[in-house]
């Protein structure tokens, strides 16, 4: 499939998915690809993924006579049709750019084509996570370690979006019949000036000007939640933590359903999962405490099921691993070399590895909350502009409460709820 360097060089389709039209429209964006698919032996299918809650994510399989399931699996790639109305959420020229840069790293599948309103790429190997395996040790274990390599190795690269919001005609139309003005970038940004942006206060701050404005309860609800992110930048925008100033490319939603666990079998005496992660629509810099934090909250998954978010001391063992891996690969990155794991366990044994935990367990304390807020804005939209069958309106003020639970807890210690109490379990 060769390799690539920059989006400039990936194809695109002109060509639209249609959920209507589900397998026709399927079909001619991979016949697009694969002319030869068309006249070669073996029937074309398309199975549907149901894990998702924004987008339509279709396995194209070529069934090839006398091919093993894994030959198959070899050869098959993924459609994933946006959602309606999600550039709104989602700035897709930079999904695009943060997919060929995690390719560059080998933490990303090749991506081999863009269709009117989506992506085409190779398909991985593996098992999708359910919720109930995030808290498995060997899953988590793995999840932290590949973690650790992402905030490692992968640059802080500033980028340049084309529009104000980068968000297409039909979008606009919807934020006009919502009441909510095109913003420009320089508004948005300006709630982090001395940052790269885009990063995920600017993310944030643009949904909140996104948000629908149409009766005075929204008008409010815009304003309050515009003077909480105003706040909570305030107090951990700046914060130091690894990455340079601070910042890192995180994954941003690292859910379940975004964690393959690949057919590798762990050895008795490291019993790690290997896992990769999947779907970068966003992936944008941000403190690597926030990334964390975020993978912590969807240990619960959509139900927000609390009682099987992770105990600080499972939250400690699982950053040890992370924090292990992020200095591998960062010696690895800046050397180099070849992965060392036994000079790295060295050189952050004892004390300096404790210290180093300890930091990172506050400063991942300290974002906790941010989960939510982040999180409820984004179901907020959703559920106005969303086709998905999926409750948005019901989710976004659970989310949303996870916020402001946590500010009560900041002020007054253990806070109401069960999220809050859980997670100050030993």
């Amino acid at each position: 499939m060769g390799d690539y360097t920059t989006t400039e060089v990936l194809r695109r389709i002109s060509l639209s998915y249609n959920n209507a039209d589900s397998y026709a429209s399927a079909l001619r964006l991979v016949l697009a690809l694969f002319p030869n698919w068309e006249h070669e032996s073996g029937e074309i299918e398309f199975i549907r993924f149901k894990d998702g809650i924004t987008n339509t994510l279709l396995k194209a399989i070529k069934r090839r006579p006398g091919h093993s399931e894994e030959e198959i699996d070899n050869e098959a790639v993924l459609l994933r049709a946006y959602g309606k109305g999600t550039e709104v959420l989602i700035d897709r020229e930079r999904e695009s750019a943060s997919h060929f840069l995690l390719a560059q790293h080998n933490l990303a599948a090749p991506l081999l084509a863009r269709f009117q309103n989506g992506l085409v790429y190779k398909f991985i190997r593996g098992r999708v996570c359910q919720s109930q395996d995030l808290t498995k040790e060997p899953i988590w274990k793995g999840v932290a370690r590949r973690l650790g390599e992402w905030h490692a190795i992968l640059p802080v690269r500033p980028t340049e979006t084309t529009t104000s919001l980068g968000i297409e005609a039909d979008d606009l139309e919807y934020l006009v019949s919502v009441g909510s003005p095109k913003v420009p970038l320089d508004r948005i940004n300006a709630i982090t000036p001395n940052k790269p942006t885009p990063n995920i206060w600017t993310v944030i701050q643009k949904w909140i000007f996104a948000l629908p404005v149409r009766t005075e309860v929204e008008v409010d609800r815009k304003s309050r939640l515009q003077q909480e992110l105003e706040r909570t930048v305030a107090e951990l925008g700046n914060n130091p933590g690894l990455g340079k100033d601070g910042i890192v490319v995180g994954h941003c939603d690292l859910l379940s359903g975004n964690v393959i666990i690949l057919p590798s079998q762990p050895t008795a005496e490291d019993a790690v999962a290997t896992v990769s992660f999947i779907d970068y629509e966003y992936t944008t810099p941000c403190p690597a405490a926030f990334d964390i934090a975020n993978h912590f909250a969807e240990w619960g998954g959509f139900d927000c099921d609390y009682s099987v978010l992770p105990t600080r001391s499972t939250r400690r063992a699982f950053l040890q691993e992370y924090l292990l891996s992020y200095y591998q690969h960062l010696d690895m990155a800046s050397n180099g070399s070849v992965l060392n794991t036994k000079t790295t366990q060295l050189s952050l044994d004892g004390s300096d590895l404790n210290a180093k935990i300890d930091s990172l367990m506050a400063e991942v304390d300290r974002f906790r909350g941010i989960p939510g807020l982040y999180w409820g804005i984004w179901a907020l939209i959703q559920a106005t502009i969303s086709q998905i069958d999926f409750d948005y309106a019901a989710y976004a003020p659970v989310r949303l409460q996870e916020y402001w639970d946590w500010r009560a807890a900041t002020a007054d210690g253990v806070g109401p709820g069960e999220r809050e109490q859980r997670l100050a379990q030993d």
